[in-house]
């Protein structure tokens, strides 16, 4: 049995891919865009699922895929996670971000087993630069109402720099390679010869 608050799932969608050159949540890596991939992902581990999207996104989703739109009053991934906690501020949330093409069921569910409720946050990590990863990475409800305070202080608006300096539970994945991210198109083409092999 799971302590602490129930777990919701968030993809994160919204970001603008200005490196990539094109949408990532669009990128079929498994027979359908990422960002759909990755919330059927998230299904099967969290109680509801949803998809963090731009206000001009909302056209563009199949009939039956939760989403929330992204609140313009924070910057970066922030937009989305403090748009969804504000809705459900009771929950953690399961944060993917959808540049993450090689994460997979058994990856997630490491992740889950692995929570600690009484933290900031579980999040995965590198045991060679052994930093948080907070695009995958289970928040709990206090993390985002001290998120707050941080992002007013005018410090910073990355959740990496936030996660650093509160208590979080480092992960190390059994399949490093999950935390793969495809920003550019070098590393699309890691990912796509990467899923071949494996």
């Amino acid at each position: 049995m799971i302590l602490g608050p129930k777990i919701y799932g968030l993809v994160l969608a919204g970001g603008k891919s200005t490196r990539m050159g094109k949408d990532k949540g669009m990128i079929t890596y498994h027979g359908m865009p990422q960002r759909e991939f990755l919330y059927h992902l998230l299904s099967r581990v969290c109680e509801q699922t949803f998809v963090s999207i731009r206000r001009d996104q909302k056209s563009d989703f199949p009939e039956g895929m939760e989403t929330i739109v992204d609140d313009d009053a924070y910057k970066g991934p922030y937009k989305g996670m403090l748009a969804a906690h504000n809705k459900f501020p009771e929950v953690a949330w399961l944060v993917l971000a959808c540049d993450l093409p090689l994460i997979d069921l058994a990856s997630l569910q490491e992740l889950i087993a692995a929570r600690d409720p009484n933290v900031m946050a579980t999040t995965f990590a590198q045991k060679e630069d052994p930093l948080p990863e907070p695009l995958c990475a289970i928040w709990e409800p206090p993390a985002f109402e001290k998120s707050k305070f941080y992002l007013e202080s005018g410090n910073g608006t990355c959740p990496r720099k936030f996660l650093i300096n509160n208590e979080t539970k480092l992960v190390f994945p059994s399949s490093p390679s999950v935390l793969l991210n495809a920003n550019s198109e070098e590393e699309y083409k890691e990912a796509v010869v990467r899923l071949r092999v494996e």
